[in-house]
């Protein structure tokens, strides 16, 4: 278990780059940001989160804390792509002018870290106190990767209650924008935090919270970066599906492991390492981004 000095200087310098991060985007809150910009960004934050995990070994106790940190860290960013199919059509439907789109982002960012704490916190809990969680974790994702793989095409995106309920109250379009992405946000982490608990098989606080907080942080800047390729990614919807179908049967094993149950009608169970976790979830990536780039055009429509 990492000491309170390394929690507190860990969220202390996370916590000033998220926070400059909100000046600069409210510095140029009237500006749009380009792509160039967005993939130097997105380049800084990556290599944060690469920097942060080769050195992670130097004030952790885990034995895998490096490789389950760079598991949970691909994970959630991969999800987060998802996450920004969502936010591109909200912002577009509620026609959030493009100069406060990286603002709205932003903020709506840290609402969503706020929330996913609690949620760390709940499912921490939860698997603490009754070995049978991963059970229901495991099948969770695994339903999840099936609606993931069997829905088609973009869902049309209706204003809810909570929507029309803001507007006859007056509420302003950037209000309006902020709390749906922090729903949308929410209803995402469902499957995202049992998912970073299957990767993350210590169950180690400090390593799920740094990987969602990193996943996070470049979100903004990946938003923009991806924006005009996001119809070029046609696989990315089976990919994840793959990758949250893998994650749930790997919890369900340990969840048998974890009550002395070792093998099923005579079959022994596997255990899962880390190591072939990220490789299969590294793997997956890669083989989704480059079938889904060779199987479009330029221009982002479909090779028949």
């Amino acid at each position: 278990m990492e000491s309170t000095d390394v929690w507190l200087l860990t969220l202390g310098g996370l916590s000033a780059v998220i926070f400059f991060d909100l000046f600069i985007a409210v510095l140029r809150r009237n500006k749009e940001t380009s792509m160039a910009e967005a993939g130097i960004w997105t380049v800084i934050y990556v290599s944060a989160a690469l920097v942060f995990g080769y050195f992670l070994p130097n004030w952790t106790t885990g034995e895998n804390a490096q490789k389950e940190f760079f598991a949970g860290w691909l994970t959630e960013y991969a999800l987060s792509v998802d996450n920004i199919f969502v936010f591109v059509i909200i912002l577009s439907r509620l026609q959030v002018e493009k100069t406060k789109q990286q603002l709205v982002l932003l903020l709506g960012i840290i609402i969503a870290l706020v929330l996913r704490g609690g949620f760390i916190a709940a499912g921490k809990a939860i698997i603490e106190q009754f070995t049978w969680a991963f059970f229901i974790f495991g099948a969770f994702l695994i339903f999840t990767a099936y609606k993931l793989l069997v829905e088609h095409g973009e869902e049309e995106w209706k204003e809810n209650r909570l929507i029309t309920f803001l507007r006859s109250k007056g509420a302003t379009t950037f209000t309006i924008a902020l709390i749906s992405l922090g729903v949308t946000d929410l209803v995402f982490a469902l499957d995202s935090i049992p998912a970073i608990f299957g990767v993350v098989t210590s169950n180690d606080t400090y390593i799920i919270v740094c990987a969602n907080i990193f996943a996070l942080m470049g979100l903004r800047q990946l938003y923009f970066l991806l924006q005009g390729l996001l119809q070029r990614l046609v696989y990315l919807s089976k990919g994840l599906s793959f990758i949250l179908a893998f994650i749930g049967v790997k919890m369900i094993i340990e969840a048998f492991h974890g009550n002395e149950i070792h093998e099923l009608a005579g079959v022994e169970l596997p255990h899962i390492s880390i190591e072939f976790s990220l490789g299969v979830i590294v793997t997956t990536l890669i083989v989704t981004a480059v079938a889904s780039l060779t199987a479009t055009r330029k221009d982002g429509t479909e090779i028949v």
